[in-house]
């Protein structure tokens, strides 16, 4: 008699707690857009700096956990923050500040971007390449698809916003960023 007493609480703790997931996504504000539409270079980002008539500083830097890239002749440059034409801008004065070239044109391309990850109900959660534009349907596209219990028409999403992680509702339209989590919820039946 005990065991089927047990048996009926784990039930119903187990629908009570799969009907607060289901109603967690509708209690999310949507997912903040926050700051401008720019791509803003962080840590993980792999740049390729070009460098007009400078070999050795025409090449593929990663940028560190410290948010800088390790550059021959200057250092580290902070990069953390950036749009690609601010880095490119900053290097190219710092090597005229310092005398080492007049006037440098360097030019700066994200050769990989920081991963999305995706959590929940896709056929592979994981960590995933961002390219731009990609939305909610296609990263799940990218981990493998829905599986048959995904909820499809919402989705939750982690984003740093000014340093500090904020959770929002999205829909399958709705346009990632790198590093963004995604997580896809289990429906109801």
């Amino acid at each position: 008699m005990n065991r089927i007493r047990t048996g009926m609480r784990m039930a119903a703790l187990a629908l009570v707690l799969l009907l607060a997931a289901c109603s967690r996504i509708k209690d999310l504000p949507p997912v903040p857009v926050g700051g401008d539409a720019l791509y803003r270079l962080g840590v993980n980002d792999q740049v390729r700096l070009l460098t007009f008539g400078e070999e050795s500083l025409t090449e593929i830097f990663r940028v560190n956990d410290a948010g800088n890239i390790a550059l021959p002749l200057l250092g580290p440059v902070r990069a953390q923050g950036l749009t690609t034409d601010q880095l490119g801008r900053q290097i190219s004065e710092e090597l005229a500040r310092r005398g080492l070239l007049r006037d440098a044109s360097v030019s700066v391309e994200v050769v990989e971007y920081r991963p999305v990850f995706v959590l929940g109900e896709v056929n592979r959660p994981g960590q995933y390449p961002y390219q731009p534009g990609m939305t909610v349907l296609s990263v799940a596209a990218v981990a493998g698809g829905f599986t048959y219990r995904a909820v499809q028409d919402q989705a939750a999403v982690v984003r740093l916003i000014e340093g500090q992680p904020v959770e929002g509702r999205a829909t399958p339209l709705t346009v990632l960023r790198s590093g963004d989590v995604v997580t896809i919820y289990e429906r109801r039946f």
